[in-house]
């Protein structure tokens, strides 16, 4: 096998450039994705059905369809539906932001679920209000509990990125398939990819191990 590393000495820059684009795309939706899955994830604790119904079908529709299927949607349909014309970067981002919220909020639903019903009592006790229950007594123990699913969504949506490709998002894989285009390798651009997933990822775990373990 005629391996060439000229090639991929070649292409690092834009292999860089495009790992910037997964770990900044990965970066967003992660934060979205949690604001959205806080929401989505109290709504579905709702006592009240209309709040609680709709929470539950966001949750089963993202969980239950491929990412793949939900990039298209949004590439193809959503994104021209509000600014007139594809953008991979916007589709990319709401795309993955929208699936994390799915998986975040049942994350957010099962930490808060795992605390003592008692401190909600308690703190309800002593006069204060749902909002202020679930702010100061519930959420700050809750995510303690929550950094390791967390962490491991996080982890997930790096990888995941990688779909975006599909799009002609400028990220990590778009490049690599850039290389095995113009060169007719398959061996070169896949294995300094896989390599590059492999180093954020494996950076990322040992991130949050040790988040984890000060908190």
């Amino acid at each position: 096998m005629d391996f060439r590393f000229d090639i991929i000495i070649e292409y690092i820059p834009l292999l860089l450039k495009g790992t910037l684009w997964t770990i900044g795309i990965s970066i967003l939706s992660i934060m979205f994705g949690s604001v959205l899955g806080l929401g989505v994830g109290l709504n579905k604790m709702s006592p009240r059905g209309y709040l609680r119904w709709p929470a539950s079908i966001y949750v089963n529709f993202f969980r239950g369809t491929p990412l793949l299927v939900q990039i298209l949607l949004v590439h193809f349909g959503v994104v021209p539906l509000f600014i007139g014309t594809t953008n991979a970067i916007i589709a990319s981002i709401v795309a993955l932001s929208l699936n994390s919220a799915g998986y975040m909020a049942e994350i957010f639903r099962a930490g808060i679920q795992s605390i003592d019903k008692g401190q909600t009592e308690a703190a309800h006790s002593l006069g204060m209000t749902h909002f202020q229950t679930m702010k100061s007594v519930i959420l700050p123990q809750a995510i303690k509990r929550m950094i390791p699913p967390f962490g491991n969504e996080f982890i997930v949506l790096v990888k995941d990125s990688s779909l975006f490709a599909v799009i002609a998002a400028p990220e990590l894989m778009y490049w690599s398939n850039a290389m095995r285009s113009q060169y007719f390798k398959v061996w070169e651009p896949y294995l300094t990819a896989a390599l590059i997933y492999f180093i954020l990822t494996y950076s990322l775990s040992k991130l949050l191990s040790y988040v984890e373990r000060k908190v």
